[in-house]
């Protein structure tokens, strides 16, 4: 199943009558485009509501639930939040997959959401001739540590805490063309919790990140900069990929949503040349539960804490000046 792109939802979000402007204690809404919905309940305690749900992306059902909680918790560590409690959003043809293989997702969702310390407290299904999972959380944080995508600022430096390529891996996996070992590295990387890397970036004093999913580094990048408004050099090389991504680009598996990505992007987006194609497209590869993308004034902070938790730091670029949304691809 192909997301709807960017450049589509930004038009039907424009729309909306939920889409204006923020008031009392809505401290980040619809109009915002962020993450997550954030109510302020007190000056101690804000609410964290998002919820996230997606067709098979792996044949194990286990390893499906797993992921799809993943990306669902997701969210809510994008903004500096811990998950509270979920509900599983589940759409099963009960007349051709056995409700056995739905236990095993709704068991590996559960195994996931449990190791973030998340209660699942029920949930709603519906019969469908494709099957799809995932949840909707709501999750607690500090409503003066908030981290939102509209306050990245010149001279910042970006981190990104996941290596990317899961999109290509994925469609290479439904086309019998990725490797045991490919295939485990992405899964390992999509059923992880962005949990330690959420608070290694409370702990440097970071207030602007954003997660990496189907929009693509450079798409999620691309609305933090339009938000803050800033621009961006990205380095193509200090970008980390997963095991197997560049040679499955290079042949050819390559996702409608990455596709997508890539037409939308286009005006937005320069690559130097000597940027490998492959890279280039891998930048805008429409990811599943990828890691935090955090703009910090304290990279080496940052750095040390990610490293002192054992979560990725790859400093892949810095924040600038320029037109809003801009990304300069650099070798």
């Amino acid at each position: 199943m192909t997301s709807l792109g960017p450049g589509v939802l930004a038009a039907a979000s424009g729309a909306s009558p939920g889409a204006g402007p923020l008031a009392g204690d809505l401290l980040v809404g619809a109009a915002e485009g962020d993450d997550a919905g954030v109510l302020r309940l007190d000056d101690e305690r804000a609410l964290v509501l998002t919820t996230d749900f997606f067709t098979p992306i792996v044949d194990d059902p286990g390893d499906w639930g797993r992921i799809a909680a993943a990306n669902a918790l997701s969210d809510v560590y994008a903004m500096g939040g811990r998950p509270l409690l979920a509900l599983n959003l589940t759409a099963w043809p009960g007349a051709t997959l056995p409700l056995s293989v739905l236990a095993d997702v709704l068991r590996g969702g559960a195994a996931v959401a449990a190791s973030a310390g998340c209660l699942v407290v029920g949930g709603h299904t519906i019969d469908d001739p494709e099957p799809k999972y995932g949840m909707a959380v709501v999750g607690l944080a500090s409503p003066s540590r908030l981290f939102t995508i509209d306050a990245a600022r010149p001279g910042d430096t970006l981190v990104l805490t996941k290596a990317i390529g899961t999109g290509v891996v994925a469609t290479a996996h439904k086309r019998g063309a990725a490797g045991p070992d490919v295939l485990g590295a992405a899964v390992a990387s999509m059923t992880a919790l962005n949990a330690a890397a959420s608070e290694a970036g409370l702990a440097a004093g970071v207030v602007a990140a954003t997660d990496v999913t189907g929009f693509s580094l450079l798409g999620h990048l691309h609305r933090m900069l339009r938000a803050s408004g800033a621009a961006a050099v990205v380095s193509a090389g200090g970008v980390p990929l997963l095991p197997g991504a560049v040679e499955l680009t290079a042949a050819g598996y390559v996702s409608g949503g990455t596709k997508n990505n890539m037409a939308y992007l286009e005006p937005w987006v320069s690559i130097a040349a000597g940027v490998p194609e492959e890279v280039a497209i891998l930048l805008r590869d429409a990811q599943t539960s990828g890691g935090l993308l955090l703009a910090t004034a304290s990279p080496g902070a940052l750095v040390a804490e990610l490293e002192r938790r054992e979560t990725m730091a790859a400093v892949v670029g810095q924040v600038t000046d320029g037109p809003a949304g801009h990304i300069e691809v650099t070798r």
